[in-house]
């Protein structure tokens, strides 16, 4: 990897932190050749302190290490892009990103949708439909399922779209039910998906 790290005066190119999975921008450090060897040894992104003026490696101190997946360089081969999977809060302030912004998916509204699931399985206030179904079991949630992919089956076959999405979209709450109800979130379905695309590469 050509860095060219005498760009600038200090010897520092900067490095934008990305999530992995969620693509986020999670922070913005500064690293020196030495900062860079040190994150492909450990597998940890670590960090030039301008403060500490040494290495620092992120959670060495809170646990919420950045564990190295991927690095890059731009085209003017002066900044860096790292890609990692974060353990825990990133900023200092305990927000998941350097700019308040909450680490998700750009799943957009299914992540609302995910979070209010969860609400409502860890609450179970009176009268939740949700709530209802968790007390129920994993064998009434998976009933549901199976009876929601079946109406939706049907419904493909007529030519009423409204029915057809209103099944379409019970099927896939019913889901995201069923997959919370096994301890997993959508995240954990299209991480499979992504396997199976990049090993037909």
């Amino acid at each position: 990897m050509n860095v060219d790290y005498k760009k600038y005066s200090d010897g520092l190119v900067p490095a934008i932190v990305q999530d992995d999975q969620t693509n986020k921008v999670l922070m913005l450090g500064f690293m020196n050749e030495e900062a860079l060897q040190k994150t492909q040894e450990l597998g940890k992104v670590t960090f030039w302190s301008r403060s500490k003026n040494r290495l620092w490696t992120k959670g060495e101190e809170s646990g919420n290490f950045l564990l190295l997946k991927d690095i890059k360089v731009d085209c003017d081969n002066d900044t860096l892009l790292i890609k990692a999977n974060p353990v825990g809060p990133v900023c200092h302030t305990g927000a998941d990103t350097c700019w308040n912004e909450k680490n998700e998916s750009g799943l957009g509204f299914l992540n609302t949708l995910e979070n209010v699931i969860t609400d409502r399985k860890e609450k179970a206030p009176e009268n939740s439909y949700v709530s209802f179904l968790f007390h129920k079991g994993i064998n009434r949630i998976a009933q549901k399922v199976g009876e929601e992919a079946v109406e939706t089956v049907i419904e493909a076959k007529d030519n009423d779209d409204e029915r057809f999405l209103s099944e379409s979209a019970d099927l896939l709450f019913h889901y995201l039910i069923l997959l919370q109800a096994k301890g997993h979130t959508l995240k954990d379905v299209l991480s499979v998906l992504e396997a199976r695309h990049n090993a037909k590469k």
